[in-house]
């Protein structure tokens, strides 16, 4: 038998494993619990946000539409920079009590208002039935500086302690596992999710983000800090990456490097870029179900698809009126 040259055993010896080979030598991944029947399904809630056309109106319904068979425990609906959406706010407010069954509840902010206005609107949400406030500090308009107004309520934990004396709602605030962009370190943001919890508020909201250990590592920091209060995973399902990439850029939201490549070429493929999005959400709150995680925000971007699909997965059924 003719040896082989030098460099054709060389060749060899650089060979990788055959694929059986590199699967026995590889550590074992265990899977998640199966997802269906082996816990309660969560309780969700929903965030949209008030339409600015006719035809982003019938988005919005439609996706109202789809998602309110789920049951959500409440539905948000955003209030633009310095109050900007407060009249089309009220109006979908308005729809969601008079012709669905769903609990609205609805975001209040403390920019460019005194604190008699926000008490006044605050009451007027009241009469309406409206028994639930997401409160939050608020961005000023065009993206400036916050500067808090002198007549008004300085920072959110104000504006709870607020809302608590105009009337007994229940109240959402936000959480930033990654760190508010303005806040000075992740302790001083600690500090003040806790005031914020302290001054009456029932629960906060997380910032979106996307890895389930973000969310673990912050909430081994929030109970050791001695928050009790729930603290509910913001997910935002991912369909459109520029966008995301643009919206993380001004929250603080990390985006990890895998994430990009999975969306790579897909500029005119939105039925794809869904079912990745989807993918990657419901593996995501898939480890926080596991983790013993009972709760989950969805912001929907008024798109139903993605979020009614990862629903399903976490075990929640739609269930439709007679």
């Amino acid at each position: 038998m003719t040896p082989l040259p030098s460099a054709a055993v060389s060749s060899f010896a650089r060979a990788p494993l055959p694929p059986l080979a590199r699967w026995g030598s590889r550590p074992r991944v265990s899977s998640l619990p199966a997802p269906v029947g082996a816990q309660a399904p969560p309780a969700l809630s929903f965030e949209f946000f008030p339409p600015r056309t006719e035809a982003l109106d019938r988005q919005l319904w439609a996706c109202i539409g789809r998602l309110a068979p789920l049951q959500p425990r409440f539905v948000s609906v955003t209030y633009g920079a310095g109050g900007s959406t407060q009249e089309r706010t009220l109006a979908v407010i308005q729809r969601l009590l008079a012709e669905t069954t769903l609990t609205p509840a609805v975001h209040l902010t403390c920019v460019g208002a005194s604190c008699g206005e926000v008490d006044e609107l605050a009451r007027r949400y009241w009469d309406m039935g409206i028994r639930h406030i997401v409160a939050l500090r608020g961005d000023m308009p065009g993206g400036g500086t916050y500067e808090p107004r002198p007549d008004g309520y300085a920072y959110a934990a104000d504006l709870v302690a607020g809302l608590r004396r105009v009337a007994d709602f229940e109240i959402s605030v936000a959480a930033y596992p990654e760190t508010h962009p303005a806040a000075i370190s992740p302790k001083a943001d600690l500090d003040n999710l806790k005031r914020k919890l302290d001054a009456g508020a029932t629960r906060a909201i997380t910032q979106y983000f996307f890895e389930a250990e973000v969310y673990l590592r912050f909430m081994d920091r929030a109970l050791a800090c001695g928050i009790a209060a729930p603290v509910v995973p913001g997910i935002m399902p991912v369909s459109n990456f520029a966008q995301a990439v643009k919206f993380s850029a001004s929250c603080g939201t990390s985006v990890p490097n895998w994430l990009g490549p999975l969306f790579d070429g897909l500029d005119e493929d939105g039925e794809t870029r869904r079912m990745i999005g989807a993918h990657v959400a419901a593996e995501q709150v898939r480890v926080l179900q596991a983790n013993g995680i009972d709760e989950f925000h969805f912001y929907t971007l008024n798109r139903p698809e993605m979020v009614f699909t990862i629903s399903r997965v976490l075990g929640v059924r739609p269930i439709l009126q007679g």
